[in-house]
C-alpha cells in the first residue's frame, strides 16, 4: 500500500467524514427548523380555530341578548300569556337556526321551549350555564354537555343527531363502549329583568355540534382556504366530546368523516387529563398529521372535549425532502470535486516521495551510492536533503563495518591459531613439567639434604606447580569439557567456595559478607565448575583490593533465573577494559601475575550452563560481577514413564 493511497484515503476519509457530518447536522438542523416552522404554523390556525369557535359563541350571545329586549316576552311573562311567548319564540327559534331557545323563569324552571313547546315545568339549575346567570345575574356563554336524557326532553331529534356508534381506533385508550348518545353544545344564557331590576326570566339557547359539520366546515374555509395535496384537504378541523370525535372534516379511507373515531391515548393524557395544549406529529385515523390539540372546558372549567386543526405533514414533508436532497446533492458535488482536487495535489506533492523511495528500493538492493538528487522547496527538500545525508552516512558506517569485519576476523583466526598452538605447546610441555615435578618431590624427601638445597627444591616445585597450572589454563581455553551437571542449590556451592577463601592468607585483611537468599529454587549446574567460577571471581576481587576492603556475595530470585552478585570494594575497572575483560589473554595484571584466561574461562562455563555473566565497575569504587543461571526445570514424565533418577 502506497503512501499515495494511504494519504489519498486519509484526506478521502477526513472528507467524507466532514461532509457527512456537515449534511448530517444541516439535514437535522433543516428538520428542526422545518418542524418548528409548520408548528408555529399549527399554534396559529389553532388560535384562528378558537377564534372562530369563539365567534359562534359570541354571535348566539348576541342573539339571544337582543331576544331579552323583546316586549312580547316580557309582557306575556308579567301576563301569563304562555301561547304568546310560545310564537314569539317559535319564530326566534327558526330564524336563528338554534337548536334549543328555552325560557326560564326567576328560579331556572322551564316556563317554554320553543322547540318543544309540550315539555315545561322541569327544573334546569343543575345546567352550568343557568346556575351561572342565578348567581352572578349576568349573561354568560360556554360549551356544556347534556346527556342522552336531556336531549331527548329538549327533542328527540337532538338525540338522535347526538348518537354516534364508537369506531376501533389504533392507539386510543380500550373502551367496552359500543355507541354514546351525550351531546356536546355551544350554549349562552341571558337573564331578563323588569322595571325594578328583579331577575324576571332567562333566555337559554344552544347549538348542538354532534354530526353538526357547519361550524368545522367554516373553520376549514377561513382557515385552511381549501387547500388540497394530491387530491386531499390539507388542513383538518375536529371537535371531540371528551376523547370522541364528534364533529370533523377528517376522512377515512373510504371517504366519510371520521366521527365516532377516538383520540389516541398519548394526547388524552396530556389534553384531557392534564389540561395542556399539545403540538407535534400525530396520526390522525388513516394518516400523518402536524397536530395541535387545545382543550375545551365548561363553564366550571372542567374539560369536557377537544378542539383540533391539523395539517397533512406529506406536503410539508416532500417540500422538507427536496431541500434536503439539494443540500445532499450540493455536498456531494463539493465532495467530489474536492476529491479531484486532493487526487492531483497529492500526486503534486507525493511526487518526491516516489523518488524517494526508488533511491530506497536500490539502496536495499546494494546501491549504497544511489540519492534522491532533488531539493524541492519547504519540508519536502530538507527531507530529501536528510534522506541523501543519512545515505552518505550508510555508506560511511559500511565502510568502518567492513574494515572492523575484516579487523575481527582476522583477530578471531589469530586467537584460533593461537588456541591450536598453546594446546600443542602445553601438551608438549606438560609431560616435562610433570617428569620435573615428581623428581624434585623425590629428592626434597631424601634426608641427607641441607637446608640451602630443599630451599632450592621448594623453589622448584613451586615454579614447577606454576608453570603447570598456566598449561592447564591453556588447556581449558583450547579445549572444551562437558560439564557434568546435576541438581544443586547454589547456596551450597557459594557456602563450600568462601569456606576455600576463608582460611587463605590472601584473605586476611578482606571482610567476607554473605547475604544469601534462603529458599532458592534448584539449578542444573557442575559444582566443580561452578566452584571454580565463583572462586576465579573471589580472587579477583582479592587482587583488587590489596589495602584490604569488603567482599560481598548475594543470591536472589528475579523470575526464572537465581542471581548471584560478587561485590568488591577495590580499585575498580576503567570504562575502556570493561568490554574487553572477558577476552582469551586479556589482562592488567603485571607480567607474571595473571595469563588472562580466568574470567574467559569463567565466561564459558557459565555460557555452558545457559547462564551470562555481567560487570558493573566505577573506578576507585569497586565492582560487581553477576551471574545469573537458569532455575532447574524438572520434566513431566508420564504416569508410566521412568522417573530420571532412575535412569543414571
Amino acid at each position: 500500500m502506497t503512501i499515495q493511497f494511504k494519504f489519498t484515503m486519509w484526506t478521502v476519509a477526513v472528507v467524507l467524514v466532514a461532509n457527512a457530518l456537515l449534511a448530517m447536522v444541516t439535514v437535522e438542523s433543516i428538520g428542526r427548523r422545518w418542524l418548528d416552522e409548520v408548528q408555529t404554523r399549527v399554534r396559529l390556525d389553532l388560535n384562528s380555530a378558537r377564534a372562530a369557535y369563539q365567534s359562534r359563541l359570541e354571535r348566539l350571545s348576541w342573539y339571544l341578548r337582543a331576544l331579552t329586549f323583546s316586549r312580547t316576552i316580557t309582557l306575556g311573562l308579567q301576563e301569563g300569556n304562555v301561547a304568546a311567548i310560545e310564537s314569539h319564540l317559535e319564530k326566534a327559534y327558526r330564524t336563528g337556526k338554534m337548536d334549543i331557545l328555552t325560557l326560564l323563569d326567576a328560579q331556572g324552571r322551564v316556563v317554554c321551549r320553543a322547540h318543544h313547546p309540550q315539555y315545561r315545568q322541569d327544573l334546569l339549575t343543575h345546567n352550568p350555564l343557568i346556575a351561572q346567570v342565578l348567581r352572578e345575574k349576568r349573561g354568560v356563554q360556554g360549551t356544556v354537555v347534556l346527556t342522552a336524557q336531556e336531549l331527548q326532553r329538549e327533542s328527540a331529534q337532538l338525540a338522535k343527531q347526538a348518537y354516534l356508534e364508537v369506531l376501533p381506533t389504533p392507539a386510543a385508550y380500550p373502551t367496552k363502549d359500543a355507541f354514546r348518545a351525550d351531546g356536546l353544545l355551544l350554549a349562552a344564557a341571558e337573564p331578563m329583568f323588569d322595571a325594578q331590576g328583579n331577575l324576571l326570566a332567562i333566555l337559554f339557547a344552544a347549538e348542538l355540534l354532534n354530526n353538526d359539520f357547519t361550524l368545522v366546515d367554516q373553520i376549514k374555509q377561513e382557515v385552511f382556504a381549501d387547500q388540497q395535496y394530491e387530491g386531499r384537504d390539507i388542513g383538518t378541523v375536529t371537535i371531540f366530546l371528551g376523547d370522541l370525535r364528534i364533529s370533523t372534516n377528517v376522512v377515512r379511507e373510504d371517504g366519510r368523516r371520521a366521527v365516532g373515531t377516538r383520540l389516541s391515548a398519548a394526547v388524552a393524557d396530556q389534553v384531557l387529563k392534564e389540561g395542556h395544549t399539545w403540538i407535534g406529529e400525530a396520526f390522525v385515523v388513516n394518516d400523518w398529521y402536524i397536530t395541535a390539540y387545545e382543550p375545551i372546558r365548561d363553564p366550571t372549567g372542567r374539560v369536557i372535549g377537544v378542539l383540533y386543526v391539523g395539517l397533512l405533514r406529506a406536503p410539508f414533508l416532500r417540500e422538507r425532502h427536496r431541500i434536503t436532497w439539494t443540500f445532499v446533492g450540493f455536498i456531494a458535488a463539493a465532495s467530489l470535486a474536492s476529491l479531484v482536487l486532493i487526487q492531483t495535489g497529492s500526486m503534486l506533492v507525493l511526487k518526491p516521495i516516489r523518488q524517494i523511495l526508488a533511491m530506497a528500493r536500490r539502496v536495499m538492493e546494494g546501491d549504497l551510492k544511489a540519492r534522491v538528487g532533488i531539493r524541492p522547496p519547504g519540508e519536502m527538500g530538507v527531507l530529501c536533503r536528510a534522506i541523501d545525508q543519512m545515505a552518505d552516512a550508510i555508506l560511511e558506517r559500511e565502510e568502518q563495518l567492513k574494515a572492523a569485519m575484516s579487523r575481527q576476523i582476522t583477530r578471531s583466526e589469530q586467537l584460533a591459531s593461537v588456541g591450536r598452538l598453546a594446546a600443542g605447546v602445553a601438551h608438549e610441555i606438560n609431560n616435562p613439567l610433570t617428569g620435573i615435578l615428581t623428581f624434585a618431590h623425590m629428592l626434597r624427601e631424601k634426608p641427607n639434604m641441607d637446608e640451602q638445597d630443599r630451599q632450592d627444591l621448594d623453589l622448584i616445585i613451586r615454579e614447577t606447580t606454576r608453570a603447570a597450572e598456566i598449561v592447564r589454563g591453556l588447556l581449558d581455553f583450547a579445549r572444551e569439557r562437558p560439564a557434568v551437571k546435576q541438581p544443586l542449590q547454589i547456596n551450597d556451592v557459594l557456602r563450600r567456595t568462601l569456606r576455600l577463601l576463608s582460611n587463605q592468607r590472601a584473605f586476611s585483611n578482606i571482610m567476607i559478607v554473605e547475604d544469601l537468599q534462603e529458599g532458592l529454587p534448584l539449578i542444573d549446574g557442575d559444582p566443580n565448575q561452578l566452584q571454580q567460577v565463583f572462586l576465579n571471581l573471589a580472587l579477583n576481587a582479592c587482587e583488587a583490593m590489596p589495602q584490604g576492603g569488603t567482599l560481598l556475595v548475594t543470591t536472589t530470585l528475579d523470575q526464572d533465573k537465581v542471581l548471584v552478585k560478587v561485590t568488591d570494594t577495590g580499585c575498580g575497572i576503567p570504562p575502556e577494559h570493561l568490554d574487553r575483560i572477558f577476552e582469551p589473554f586479556f589482562t592488567t595484571k603485571p607480567v607474571g601475575k595473571g595469563t588472562g584466561l580466568g574470567l574467559s574461562v569463567s565466561y564459558g562455563i557459565i555460557q555452558q550452563h545457559g547462564g551470562n555473566i555481567e560487570v558493573e565497575s566505577k573506578v576507585g569504587f569497586g565492582s560487581t560481577f553477576t551471574v545469573s543461571l537458569p532455575v532447574r526445570r524438572s520434566p513431566s514424565p508420564s504416569p508410566s514413564a521412568v522417573p530420571t533418577t532412575d535412569l543414571k
